[in-house]
């Protein structure tokens, strides 16, 4: 059995500048085209108040109606093209780096894992979520330039 204190790290090397990475990441008119770990699940809508103490969420549901959740927290640190640490509502911790390196950006998003899934499927569920993200940036990033 695994613990509430375990750690999963998922990571992606994303080809775009960081100010642009930062805006796709944290604005909810971008978050509902990537926040999602399959193709038969969407993001409904979402709000993100990107400061301490701001609150964001997600609706998260099955395109075919089925199930949905909110994913939801509050930002406890906000160092702008920098990182981000939140709060979920089951107080699990979540930390988001944004390092540039050559190429593009780093995304390195370190949580706590929970008790309801292995971490194993866990941490393949985030990194899909963070893969759409990657997708989702470059390619509208190519249709921009």
């Amino acid at each position: 059995m695994h613990t509430q204190n375990e750690k999963i790290t998922v990571e992606a090397l994303v080809h775009t500048p960081l100010s642009k990475v930062w805006a796709y990441w944290t604005d909810p008119a971008h978050i509902v085209h990537w926040n999602a770990a399959s193709d038969d699940w969407h993001t409904t809508r979402s709000e993100n108040d990107v400061r301490v103490g701001g609150a964001f969420s997600a609706r998260m549901e099955a395109k075919d109606g089925s199930v949905g959740f909110d994913f939801a927290g509050t930002y406890t640190e906000v160092v702008p093209e920098k990182y981000l640490v939140y709060q979920l509502g089951d107080m699990r911790e979540v930390e988001v780096v944004f390092t540039e390196q050559e190429g593009g950006v780093r995304v390195t998003e370190t949580f706590d894992a929970e008790h309801e899934n292995s971490p194993d499927m866990q941490k393949t569920g985030w990194q899909a979520i963070l893969d759409r993200f990657k997708a989702y940036v470059e390619e509208s990033e190519q249709k921009a330039g």
